[in-house]
């Protein structure tokens, strides 16, 4: 692809230093990862602990929006989510116990950021030449670690929350908040009309009330017919997703609040959800399952005996963190006729305790004298090896007023069982996905809640396949039967393994075990689907098709033909895409390798009234005025051919590189299983700052066991970690110690978490032949230790 600036790319493989993965936030970091966003602004995926699952899309942590281009200033950004950031209320919350190890963290990563910006600035140290540092006068201003550390290289970006309308009629609505005045703050707009057309207005401002109580939304959600709204209020952080809040009924007619629980506004509520039919709400206090009725005031009781040791409706820690990525655990079914909700016993977990130094969970301050002591709460927390919490799907039925759970034959015993996706299919079946503790067996449960009866419909030894294991998703999308659609029966759309790679497949039944291949060939889909246009049988999904370090859109029909490319894949990219309802409308992002952009585009499903739509929604124009004041590192990606296998790899050079100088070179490496490093997002982090500002070479090199190069390279590494990923560094390392423009004798490496693993092993393995020095940091230093990762 032509370059006409200096931060594009020159060759034609590929980086992720977005941190590509199988896993939508690759949510499980090391205590430490807070700092690591901002040092290296590739979000928290490449830093988090193995293993990652999905993608998130780069660049969409509002925390780190930039603002401006002043060197001198600190970004002063702020998450519009949080807006009760002013309020004291929030500034006097609990610290929760993420919270306080960050802080705890925080501190040692700002001693080992200290030590290794003197070692590679100070003047004794054998890695650094002052004379390979760039000149001022050769293109630009230098990067400079504040504008990294701060967010003002991260581009902005926007996200838009696709809702249907009353009865599913309309497509391409978006639910937007309104922060910059106007008719009001919580509105539906249509993004096919001119903004002079008045958009459904939801809420006339944040700030509402409840009788005499003045109130400040913190998180809102509307119900299904756009009636009413669910509003949270008073927020306050737990782990990583979950939160308490103080809930509210907002009517959007009448613009007035009342209580989720009734006559109890204080009450603290850990999840809430709107029923389809919008006349109900589940939601969970202190561990129990609770439903409310509308327009009465009735609550149904659905659990009774949750508590410190029982979860109902909600994740404990592992599965929250490790399997489920977020804070729910119950389903509504599609016509709100059942609720289904995980149990979760945690028994025989052991606990952990956490200390806190700064602030205390119970909130009372300790005696005089007693200032300097920690606080300590205790956590259920499974190490490797220590009891998982036992799991059991339940369901609850809206017109007997009961509870039930569905026993299911062949399935796998309670201390062995990992439920990992529940799916709705229509109104009376539910799909469940289920593994066991080794992650080497899938199952494919279907339950019918009415006849009360479940079986095990799918199943495959992933193990015997390809010697791996099976990778958590939570992509399955129900296809419901519609014979004027030439579909007979209901089915789903999953992603299988097939040949090797990662692909779609749709079941046309639900108790089928054999389907129809929608993508095959040496790539892989990801986020896939993506979206379903049930009307016309298209879907849409990402994947890597062009090549490993690329994603682009796609769809394909449901018998597997006609697929095509929704983005020009005649230019390099990486894509992320979120789809309307029906999959008439999507807001595409393109992520790299050029300066990042969002538009909103029609595509096939809109049909006519779409024809040719397309409107931009973010151009990033500060960003490309910032990239023209500064000298920036260029790109360069190729791959090495190790043991047969080819790796990805990209090497960031100073700008002015000299070919006739000799560079020390910094090795960059994350490695954990199913993650990306490499990939031709835009990305300008910690690495690009050493390799801009001191004049290094920065190597990356995705070895085996990571993403998106096909389940052989990826799955060769379970049983024996740290054994070929350390090997694929040092060869890469000797590969380079041989360029004209590398000082062989100043080699180093550095990774943080499991990056932090790699390099010890690599350390370990190259005994000071290739690599002269190595920083770890939050390294695993013994897997004993590691909390259990319930997917792997």
């Amino acid at each position: 692809m032509a370059s006409s600036s200096s931060y594009q790319p020159v060759e034609q493989r590929i980086e992720d230093e977005g941190g590509s993965s199988r896993r939508e936030s690759i949510e499980s970091t090391s205590t430490t990862s807070l700092i690591l966003e901002r040092i290296n602004q590739t979000a928290t995926d490449n830093e988090n602990d193995p293993p990652p699952r999905r993608e998130r899309a780069p660049y969409d942590d509002p925390d780190h929006r930039p603002t401006h281009d002043n060197d001198d200033d600190d970004d002063d950004d702020e998450d519009l989510e949080v807006g009760l950031a002013n309020e004291k209320q929030l500034r006097q919350g609990k610290i929760n116990v993420k919270k306080m190890v960050y802080i705890i963290g925080s501190l040692l990563v700002g001693a080992w950021l200290l030590a290794l910006i003197v070692y590679l600035t100070g003047e004794y140290n054998q890695l650094h030449d002052p004379k390979n540092a760039p000149q001022k006068h050769s293109t630009g201003k230098l990067l400079k670690l504040r504008q990294i550390m701060s967010g003002q290289w991260r581009a902005y970006k926007h996200e838009i929350e696709w809702v249907s309308g009353a009865g599913e009629k309309r497509d391409g609505l978006m639910l937007t908040q309104n922060y910059e005045g106007g008719d009001g703050w919580l509105v539906v707009e249509d993004l096919r009309v001119d903004k002079g057309a008045k958009p459904l207005v939801l809420m006339k401002s944040r700030y509402f009330s409840a009788g005499e109580v003045s109130l400040f939304a913190t998180r809102v959600w509307p119900s299904p017919d756009m009636k009413k709204v669910l509003v949270a209020t008073d927020t306050a952080t737990k782990f990583r997703h979950s939160f308490t809040a103080k809930y509210w009924i907002y009517d959007v007619e009448s613009q007035e609040a009342v209580p989720l629980v009734p006559k109890h506004g204080d009450e603290r509520v850990s999840l809430a959800m709107w029923s389809p039919t919008s006349d109900a709400v589940a939601y969970v206090v202190r561990n129990n399952v609770y439903i409310r009725r509308f327009p009465e005031e009735i609550v149904l009781t659905v659990t009774k005996d949750g508590g410190k040791d029982l979860f109902y409706g909600i994740p404990d820690w592992v599965y929250e963190e490790e399997v489920f990525g977020g804070n729910k655990a119950m389903w509504w079914s599609n016509d709100g006729s059942y609720l289904a909700y995980l149990r979760t016993n945690e028994s025989e977990v052991p606990e952990y305790p956490v200390q806190f130094f700064v602030s205390r969970p119970s909130g009372e301050k300790p005696k005089p004298g007693l200032e300097s002591y920690p606080e300590v709460e205790r956590i259920k927390y499974p190490k490797a090896g220590a009891p998982n919490p036992v799991v059991e799907l339940l369901f609850w039925d809206m017109t007997k007023l009961e509870s039930f759970g569905v026993k299911v034959d062949k399935d796998f015993k309670d201390d062995q069982r990992l439920i990992t996706e529940v799916l709705w299919a229509g109104d009376e079946k539910v799909l469940v996905r289920e593994t066991n503790r080794e992650s080497d067996i899938l199952k494919m449960v279907l339950i019918d809640v009415k006849k009360r009866k479940g079986k095990v419909v799918r199943e495959q030894d992933v193990a015997a396949l390809d010697g791996g294991w099976f990778e958590v998703t939570q992509d399955t999308v129900y296809v419901p039967a519609d014979a004027s659609k030439g579909r007979r029966h209901d089915g789903y759309i999953d992603t299988v393994i097939h040949g090797g790679f990662n692909h779609l497949a749709y079941f046309p039944t639900l108790d089928s075990s054999k389907p129809v291949m929608l993508t095959t060939g040496k790539w892989e889909v990801d986020l896939a689907p993506s979206a379903v246009d049930l009307d016309r049988g298209i879907v849409y999904f990402l994947a890597t098709k062009e090549s490993s370090i690329q994603r682009h859109v796609y769809s394909v029909h449901l018998d597997g033909s006609s697929l095509k490319p929704i983005t020009n894949t005649t230019e390099e990219g990486i894509y992320s895409v979120s789809f309307s309802k029906k999959g008439g409308y999507a807001l595409l992002s393109y992520n790299g390798p050029n300066i990042p952009w969002q538009k909103v585009i029609a595509t096939e499903s809109a049909g006519e009234e779409g024809k040719g739509f397309e409107k931009m929604i973010e151009e990033n124009s500060q960003l490309k005025g910032m990239v023209a004041k500064h000298a920036m590192p260029t790109f360069h990606y190729s791959t090495v051919t190790i043991d047969g296998f080819e790796l990805n790899v990209v090497e960031r050079r100073p700008p002015g590189f000299d070919p006739k100088k000799k560079y020390p070179v910094l090795f960059y490496v994350y490695g954990g299983p199913g993650s990306q490093t490499v990939s031709k997002v835009f990305n300008i982090d910690f690495q690009a700052y050493v390799a801009g500002n001191l004049g290094y070479l920065v190597v990356s090199i995705d070895g085996r066991g990571t993403g998106f190069i096909g389940r052989k390279a990826r799955c060769i590494i379970r049983g024996d970690i740290g054994r070929w990923e350390s090997r694929d560094q040092i060869e890469t390392a000797k590969k380079w110690s041989k360029k004209e423009y590398v000082d062989a004798e100043r080699i180093a490496i550095w990774g943080w978490s499991y990056g932090g693993f790699t390099t010890l092993k690599t350390l370990e393995q190259d005994g000071g032949n290739v690599f002269k020095y190595g920083m770890a940091v939050a390294p695993v230093t013994n897997w004993r230790f590691y909390g259990t990762t319930l997917h792997h």
